[in-house]
């Protein structure tokens, strides 16, 4: 299958760095960068709140070795049931990650971005990363190239790495403090020598801020991702935060410890809990006071593909893509068709948005609360999805000062398909529970069995906004809240009730 050169359409690389304290990944933070990192940003899942809902990305497992081990990992491999970095279900060589990527980009026109993370650390397999970066910047430019990494071998790659027109780095960064390392890293592998202890940690994290130094001084765009450890480094990580930001980088992703038993990993075998979503929620924005905060990471396999909290990556085995067979040029002419159309969908939205907050900007006068809810969706922006087939649900608050995005919690499926909802009390309730502090689930069809529970458990349903946008929904029915007098500060509702 002869593998097509796509057209050139990505965006000039800046010649520097941007401040961390005017970066960021949302509409309104996005307005005042330049155009060359406004670029970068506006099409990148990952470094785009906006961009999540439209534009897909991929990972390709090219990288099986790690040159450290974390109490938080446990790479699987031919794994298809977990959904969590380290995981995969075959790792590549580069030419078949290259032709993978190219059946992707005509399959689903909406992928921009191309990662290499694991199922090791992508520079400790630097061979076989460079070599697949190597290629697709050869023939596929318009698709954003990315490294994920640990950072232990980032300074020696700097250099390399921006030959192919990478511009957009994460490095996961636990802790600036050997004491707080220790307890998160067993060991290094270190000049051929395995290390423990402090001195090993010591020696990671000097490599990377040093690594994180090279890279905003070359005018790569940095994401920081940092693992919240309850009892370890939860309280370590507004320190991080600080640090980061002030050599900076672009963005922080603060994300809650996956430590399942059945994971097999250190902390899951030993008990380490992770984080509540109330605990997550508050430190992360103690965080966001420091510097911009990504909230709405999946913590993808290395392999994923697709858009943010979907899949696809059972479609693009290395049999399937054998048996495809794709008109290339039709593909990547579809694919500028698509991209242009997001484009202008976007473009419209953010000419209306003023106006659509307009109404909200006499809640400022008033002493109203802000309100959690929780939506149901499969992407695009819109409320699609319904109540019971969500395996994940997005949080908003809304308030006087508009509609923010808080994050997403993951939920099992109330039901499998079909107009009604089996008996699933079990389901029902994790997704109540996972729901907790949210006052409003909006959906695009909700069964009549859950609706009791919901209303009960303080959570109104909500299947009147099917398909619209979603911050429109959420602001009317904050609007319709506030007309009920739902919407009464906290200290009136409780004189009231004295």
């Amino acid at each position: 299958m002869e593998l097509p050169v796509l057209n050139n359409t990505a965006s000039e690389a800046p010649k520097g760095g941007c401040s961390a304290g005017s970066c960021g990944s949302t509409d309104d933070q996005m307005s005042h960068l330049p155009d060359s990192i406004r670029d970068k940003v506006k099409n990148h899942p990952c470094y785009s709140e906006e961009a999540h809902h439209y534009f897909a990305r991929m990972h390709v497992a090219v990288a099986p070795a790690c040159n450290i081990q974390c109490h938080y990992c446990n790479r699987k491999y031919d794994c298809s049931n977990e959904s969590r970095p380290g995981v995969v279900s075959e790792v590549l060589n580069p030419q078949q990650a290259v032709k993978k990527v190219m059946a992707v980009a005509a399959t689903i026109p909406q992928m921009t971005v191309l990662g290499i993370a694991g199922p090791g650390d992508a520079l400790a397999n630097p061979e076989r990363t460079f070599e697949t970066f190597r290629a697709l910047s050869e023939q596929a430019p318009d698709i954003k190239l990315c490294v994920s990494t640990n950072g232990l071998a980032l300074p020696e790659n700097v250099e390399e790495m921006c030959k192919y027109n990478i511009d957009h780095v994460t490095i996961t960064i636990n802790c600036v403090d050997p004491d707080v390392g220790a307890k998160i890293y067993p060991w290094i592998f270190w000049k051929n020598k395995r290390l423990k202890g402090r001195e090993a940690a010591a020696i990671l994290i000097e490599q990377q801020q040093k690594g994180l130094e090279m890279l905003v001084a070359k005018g790569v765009l940095v994401k920081v991702n940092s693992v919240m450890i309850p009892g370890v480094n939860d309280k370590h990580l507004e320190e991080v935060s600080k640090i980061v930001k002030a050599k900076g980088a672009f963005l922080h992703n603060v994300m809650p410890l996956i430590s399942e038993e059945e994971h097999g990993t250190f902390y899951g075998l030993t008990g380490q809990r992770g984080p509540t979503n109330e605990e997550l929620q508050e430190l992360q924005d103690a965080c966001a006071g420091d510097m911009n905060m990504m909230r709405h990471c999946r913590q993808c396999r290395a392999d994923a593909v697709g858009l943010l909290g979907e899949d696809r990556g059972a479609e693009f085995t290395l049999d399937k893509i054998e048996a495809m067979d794709i008109d290339y040029e039709a593909a990547m002419k579809m694919r500028a068709e698509v991209h242009a159309a997001i484009n202008e969908e976007l473009e419209s939205k953010h000419a209306a948005k003023e106006s659509k907050l307009v109404s909200i900007q006499g809640l400022k006068k008033e002493a109203t609360r802000p309100v959690l809810m929780a939506v149901a969706t499969k992407g695009g922006g819109v409320i699609n999805e319904h109540f019971g087939h969500a395996s994940e649900f997005l949080i908003y608050e809304a308030s006087s000062d508009g509609v923010r995005f808080i994050g997403h919690r993951k939920t099992i499926p109330y039901c499998e398909g079909g107009d009604t909802c089996g008996d699933g009390e079990s389901a029902l309730d994790v997704t109540i529970r996972e729901l907790s502090g949210c006052e409003v689930v909006l959906c695009s069809k909700v069964g009549y069995e859950p609706w009791g529970p919901l209303e009960a458990a303080g959570i109104q349903p909500n299947g009147e906004h099917a398909m619209e946008a979603i911050e429109d929904a959420v602001l009317a029915v904050y609007e319709e809240m506030r007309a009920a007098g739902k919407l009464e500060a906290k200290a009136d509702a409780a004189q009231k009730a004295a």
